[in-house]
């Protein structure tokens, strides 16, 4: 399995991305291609001791800046996210893991290795905790208007994601929505639940709408939303985790007694803040190329890029594309395509 990482991609590249890199090559004997500067990365590589045979330069002559727009970023050709799709796409590599350009990752994607059949609009996904275990979320980003078939769509995606991936059996599909009752909703949820409906007559296990508190109580394993409310969502999520463990620590540090008991409570806390760390869970599945890739956020650290790589090759092995093909096929006739 070899995984690429774009290694100039990320707030604190390529330092953290090699890091990440090293980590992920001793704890999972994962194989990795590092793109972009040769001579920044062979003076990164040498501050770490790693098994050599592991990790390969592919150079790369451009990076592409973490604002600039994604049609000017399809004009890199020579950047390190060009680069490493194209490893991909030959089938010279497994999988792509980038901490770079939201935009650019999925535009060159898209323009590189493509869409997989019958996929209308790729979606960006996340993994957040819940009470039972993850809730996949999709889509965070992507897509900011849809149709009602898009989330068809990403339901098909996301339930597939979970079955083989996160290795859920039957995984609960549910609407976003500012209700329960089928009734709830704009226009969309309302002509989308419809389509949800048919969808379960054919195998889809959907459960109903999702409030937002659902995305935490453990009730769904996918909940699907359009890209405008799932990134309002997912960066409320980010932002809620900070400050609770900020909270945490300002009040265990606040009295003696406090400190006291934060001793004994020791593992239990780092169980806590392992649980909503995003770091566990690497990054955000690109579904709907034709390839495995995995983009994560842009201020990572090492561990996040360690597990980003790690999700990339279980996505890899998994075989999941395959999947999410004969699922489009499958409902899509639902929506007259």
């Amino acid at each position: 399995m070899r995984v690429v990482l774009d290694a100039m991609g990320g707030d604190n590249a390529p330092h953290v991305p090699v890091m990440g890199a090293v980590q992920a090559v001793r704890e999972f004997g994962i194989s990795v291609i590092l793109t972009g500067d040769e001579e920044l990365l062979k003076k990164e590589l040498e501050k770490f001791s790693y098994p050599s045979e592991k990790i390969e330069i592919v150079p790369a002559s451009d990076a592409v800046p973490m604002d600039e727009q994604p049609s000017k970023a399809l004009k890199r050709k020579g950047s390190s996210i060009h680069v490493g799709l194209e490893l991909v796409k030959r089938k010279e590599a497994d999988a792509f893991v980038s901490a770079g350009n939201t935009g650019a990752v999925m535009a060159i994607s898209l323009f590189t290795v493509g869409r997989l059949k019958g996929v209308d609009r790729p979606a960006i996904s996340a993994v957040l905790p819940n009470l039972r275990s993850q809730t996949f979320l999709l889509d965070v980003g992507a897509n900011v208007d849809c149709k009602p078939f898009h989330l068809l769509q990403f339901a098909v995606m996301g339930e597939a994601y979970a079955r083989y991936v996160l290795g859920e059996k039957n995984p609960r599909v549910g609407l976003l929505n500012i209700g329960e009752e089928e009734g709830k909703g704009n226009e969309l949820t309302k002509e989308a639940y419809a389509l949800f409906k048919a969808a379960r007559e054919k195998g889809l296990n959907f459960v109903g709408n999702a409030e937002g508190r659902d995305i935490y109580s453990g009730n769904f394993d996918v909940i699907v939303c359009d890209g405008f409310v799932g990134n309002v969502a997912l960066k409320l999520s980010e932002s809620l985790a900070g400050i609770l463990a900020k909270i945490l620590r300002e009040e265990i540090e606040r009295h003696f007694i406090s400190r006291l008991g934060a001793v004994t409570l020791k593992p239990a806390i780092r169980t806590f803040k392992k649980r909503i760390d995003y770091a566990e869970w690497g990054g955000a599945p690109l579904l709907g190329v034709r390839a495995p890739v995995i983009i994560s956020h842009g201020s990572s650290n090492a561990k996040a890029i360690k597990n980003a790589i790690k999700v990339a090759a279980q996505f890899a092995k998994s075989h999941l594309n395959e999947h999410i093909e004969e699922n489009i096929q499958k409902y899509g006739k639902l929506n007259g395509c």
